[in-house]
């Protein structure tokens, strides 16, 4: 406790906080601990100084004004009469500055309304991911957690850290230039020191520029765009596990599916991949119209990064042009799209749609006049399937939850007819349903039993009893006649037209239980599993995955330095080695632990795996085989990182802790160094210098550190840091990329940061979804950035490929990798 109360002797005298902390009445009001509170009230204080200093900078240039005009009017009164101008035209108003123009102040009624940081759980760094609304608002400083706030031992006091000044003295008599505002994220320029300040939920991070750029240096100088630019190549992965009746194959020969918020148009003979980039979050369903040319896809509801709600809409547009045709129902449904289906029997003119309301809404639509022609509550439990009748587009049959419902027509109403079991035991889910050549209706259920339904009636005809061990997830009825059904026992059926089982072949444990079939070219069948695998085959032969992806959340990514392969490893327990020219999957690998982080030693003979519970392991690159395990504490590694020249491994480690390992053998063999200790909250970030001597670490409460990593030994010199040369940079926070936070960020929004070998690019990947691409430096506020978007969930990890021909950003729930190309 003395440590923490010594740390701040050098800057503030706290004696005065001390007695206020310790009075009595006070620790009746405040639940908060002492440490706590003089955070509190060191940064308020801190905060006020900055702003004394831009009134006296304000003051001081009105008395220079003042004296200039009074000059003047001497002058004037010297020379004669002229005519008078009013004083106050002189004086500048302080300007509103946003997105690099310049806007009116805003009266203060349409401000937004502060965040607010009041309790413990606002204020401390939040560790899940999500795609939230996030508030562009002016932050009060609220209470610190201990473990993040930057008091703790002395961080006062360091040189290079993010909470002081390299003297740890403040200098109030040196004039500074304006302060731009924006949001929560404040930033000032030091000239006489070389520094930019900035501020992240109300936490100052001082980033030291370069000696040759302290002269040349301006805050205000616009950064330009960068000459190039992304195009979405590759995008592997599908979404199995909670998606149904989501792959077709066009008569193109292409194989229509989607994962995040873009629909995929595989060609597997052509190994080409197209992609519709119009949803803006998740794609939950997918219709195919007659003409197997136009197509439908709905999404969910989402949030865009100014906070705005994204309404869940169906989007109709071309796959040969890949054109949106139309946009409905945006403002009508609710929460997301899960059913979608295209009638047969009138030229395919009406589009019928189930939403996620708690009524699970089912509407109908004429969708070329874009106009509703009918909508009813469906039922208050889950909709699974939805489908028009072949012969009849007055009919509609939707299953779920224990129900099936027979809709009809009638003038705009939509009238039900509930599905009578009857003698046969009602299924407790009702999961898929297609129609037989003549007319029949045909369900698959959770109890393992195929039901046909007589056409023009509610009641059963036939009944296929035990077709599958447990849930029938997908039926298909091919153009021959012959029903396919697939479930939970990875067993895919086929029968003929009196319901007899002709053969059944079961896809291995490997791709998982059958999610959706569809009918190929020739005897080729189709199938997505739950484990997110797209299987190419047939019943007479073997299947074989033409995409697979992850299952589960995604944050590690490794690229390899010397060849076209990059490593990902998630939540799901593997680890997978992509080949990014073919686009195949070299190898995988499952872990007995849920996978954090990678990195490549710089000969690539090895990748080093960090995860969610301190362990690590090392595998030889080419066989997949171990090489080694370590552990190191019991919290989640969140960066891997080899030194240039190989000698040493730096792990990051939310326990505050950067573990140094010397390697040899070409990355076969570590000996721990130490840990490099100073950090007051998980590391998020690590760079190495060029030469392997430095190291510099970012954490979750903002600070930037510098160490020599050969003895673990902080670097509290800034003469020496400021001018280092990095081999990398992924740290979000530092003088050459601070120009990417954008306005009102919290300071979590950007997950990931890379710069490319040539330096002259800088991706990022946000809570948002985006990808954005940035000139290198960025270290001019505001700097513009060119945004794409795909994935649907927080974009966990970005980095280029070796030769900076390509770069690959990972989805967190999505779970989707997605290629880019520069072009």
């Amino acid at each position: 406790m003395e440590d923490g109360f010594s740390s701040y002797s050098s800057l503030y005298d706290t004696s005065s906080l001390l007695q206020f902390c310790n009075d009595d009445s006070a620790s009746v009001a405040s639940s908060m601990e002492v440490t706590d509170r003089i955070a509190s009230l060191e940064q308020r204080v801190q905060m006020q100084e900055d702003e004394i200093q831009l009134l006296k900078s304000a003051l001081a240039d009105v008395v220079r004004r003042l004296n200039v005009s009074e000059e003047q009017q001497a002058v004037g009164l010297r020379r004669g009469p002229t005519k008078a101008r009013p004083m106050i035209a002189t004086l500048p108003l302080r300007p509103t500055v946003n997105n690099g123009t310049i806007l009116p102040k805003k009266g203060s009624g349409t401000l937004p309304s502060p965040s607010g940081s009041g309790s413990r759980k606002d204020t401390s760094t939040p560790v899940s991911k999500s795609t939230v609304r996030r508030a562009n608002s002016n932050e009060h400083v609220g209470t610190l957690t201990r473990k993040d706030s930057c008091d703790s031992k002395g961080n006062r006091n360091r040189a290079g850290s993010t909470g002081s000044n390299s003297s740890g003295k403040r200098n109030d008599s040196k004039q500074r230039d304006p302060v731009f505002n924006a949001g929560m994220r404040r930033v000032t320029h030091c000239k006489e020191e070389g520094y930019v300040k900035m501020y992240l939920k109300g936490r100052p991070i001082t980033m030291y520029m370069p000696k040759d750029q302290v002269d040349s240096y301006c805050l205000e100088a616009r950064a330009d765009l960068p000459s190039n630019k992304l195009k979405l190549d590759w995008v592997y992965g599908y979404r199995g596990r909670d998606c149904r009746s989501n792959l077709y194959l066009l008569p193109t020969g292409e194989t229509v599916y989607f994962i995040a918020s873009v629909v995929v148009l595989f060609n597997v003979d052509e190994q080409l991949q197209r992609h519709y980039t119009g949803h803006t979050d998740d794609i939950k369903c997918l219709a195919v119209h007659p003409d197997k040319i136009t197509i439908a896809t709905g999404q969910v509801a989402g949030t865009s990064s100014d906070g705005k709600q994204l309404a869940p809409h169906v989007r109709v547009w071309d796959s040969v042009s890949l054109n949106t045709l139309h946009v409905l129902g945006a403002g009508f449904f609710d929460r997301a799209l899960v059913c979608l289906a295209f009638s047969k029997s009138n030229g395919g003119n009406t589009l019928c749609v189930v939403d996620d309301s708690n009524d699970h809404v089912l509407s109908v639509w004429d969708w070329q006049r874009e106009d509703r022609l009918a909508e009813v509550k469906c039922s208050n439990e889950s909709v699974f399937a939805a489908d028009f009748h072949p012969t009849d587009s007055s009919i509609v049959v939707t299953c779920g939850k224990s129900h099936l419902y027979f809709w009809s027509l009638e003038r705009g109403v939509l009238v039900k007819k509930q599905g009578l079991f009857e003698k046969q035991e009602k299924p407790k889910f009702v999961l898929c349903v297609t129609f037989a050549e003549n007319g029949d209706a045909i369900t698959g259920d959770s109890s393992g039993n195929i039901l046909v339904w007589g056409k023009g009636t509610n009641r059963i005809s036939h009944v296929i009893q035990g077709a599958h061990e447990g849930s029938i997830f997908a039926l298909c009825m091919l153009r021959n006649g012959t029903l396919l059904s697939g479930g939970k026992d990875r067993r895919l059926v086929s029968w003929d037209g009196s319901y007899q089982q002709i053969q059944a072949v079961e896809v291995p444990e490997l791709f998982g239980p059958i999610r959706t079939i569809a009918e190929g070219r020739g005897e080729t069948v189709l199938i997505g599993t739950t484990k997110h695998f797209v299987l190419q085959g047939s019943l007479d032969g073997e299947f074989m995955p033409i995409t697979q992806g992850h299952t589960d959340e995604l944050w590690g990514l490794a690229v390899h330095p010397l060849k076209p392969q990059f490593l990902t490893c998630g939540y799901d327990r593997q680890v997978c080695l992509w080949d990014s020219s073919s686009h195949q999957l070299i190898w995988t690998k499952s872990m007995d632990d849920a996978a954090q982080s990678a990195g490549f030693h710089p000969s690539g003979a090895v990748v080093a795996i960090g995860t969610q519970n301190g362990r690590w392991l090392v595998l030889d690159s080419d066989s997949k085989d171990l090489v080694a395990v370590h552990t190191d504490g019991n919290e989640q590694l969140s960066a891997m990182c080899y030194g240039p020249d190989g000698n040493f491994l730096a792990i990051g480690s939310h326990d505050n802790y950067i573990y140094i390992y010397a390697v040899a053998e070409n990355g076969r063999k570590y000996s721990r160094v130490g840990k490099c200790s100073g950090h007051s909250s998980f590391i998020t970030h690590l760079d190495w210098s060029v030469d392997s001597q430095y190291l510099v670490s970012n954490s979750g409460d903002y600070e930037i550190l510098y160490w020599i990593p050969s003895v673990c030994k902080q670097v509290v010199s800034v003469e020496t840091t400021r001018d280092i040369e990095w081999a990398t940079h992924t740290c979000t926070l530092g003088f050459q990329v601070f120009g990417l936070w954008p306005d009102g960020s919290d300071g979590t929004d950007i997950n990931a940061a890379c710069r490319s070998s040539d330096k002259s690019l800088l991706v990022t990947g946000d809570d948002f979804g985006k990808v954005h691409l940035f000139s290198y430096p960025c270290s001019q506020f505001r700097a513009p950035s060119h945004v794409y978007g795909g994935h649907s969930s927080h974009v966990t990890n970005v980095t280029f490929l070796y030769d900076d021909g390509y770069l690959v950003s990972t989805g967190g729930k999505d779970m989707s990798v997605m290629q880019w190309r520069i072009v």
